[in-house]
């Protein structure tokens, strides 16, 4: 299996009703995944700097009758880039994202701005460079490193998830 967002996101148990952010949206897999998941009550909030990208996603959700979920181009870069509430969300997911960042630290933070307390951030990264689908080598971010990098913005590992070939799954808790 080469990365499955509905699986990965049946790791966390995600109930009804729930508020999610997804940085770094891209294509809206798992935007579109945890919307279902989510439901009527829940809100997903999809959020990625390229729009073209988001209009696709909005245009999918809409073809597929979504109507919970929140389209936001920002650059999560920035202060407050997501424009969320502090402890807004349940649930922030950054898949694929986090080797195209150049200041991870940033968004790490960002997430846990709008976290609410004991909220959780699914992290689904390349574990290397496969086939040129991956990242380039030097752009890697390993799951080590990852680990750092939320360990010192203050988050808890949680536990891991296999979340596909060529992919590592993190699970952290604020």
């Amino acid at each position: 299996m080469f990365l499955n967002p509905q699986k990965n996101l049946e790791e966390l148990s995600i109930g009804r009703g729930a508020h999610v952010a997804d940085f770094g949206a891209g294509s809206g897999h798992y935007s579109l995944a945890v919307a279902r998941l989510v439901g009527e009550d829940g809100k997903v909030f999809c959020i990625d700097i390229n729009g073209d990208l988001l209009t696709k996603v909005k245009n999918h959700a809409r073809q597929e009758g979504l109507e919970n979920l929140d389209i936001i181009k920002s650059d999560l870069e920035r202060p407050k880039g997501s424009k969320l509430q502090d402890a807004s969300v349940e649930l922030v997911i950054i898949a694929n994202t986090l080797f195209a960042l150049e200041d991870k630290v940033a968004v790490v933070k960002e997430a846990f701005r709008i976290l609410r307390p004991k909220g959780r951030v699914l992290v689904v990264e390349w574990s290397d460079s496969f086939a040129g689908l991956g990242p380039h080598t030097s752009h890697v971010v390993t799951k080590e490193e990852s680990q750092k990098i939320f360990e010192n913005e203050k988050f808890k590992l949680e536990r891991e998830i296999s979340a596909g070939d060529h992919h590592y799954g993190l699970i952290f808790r604020k």
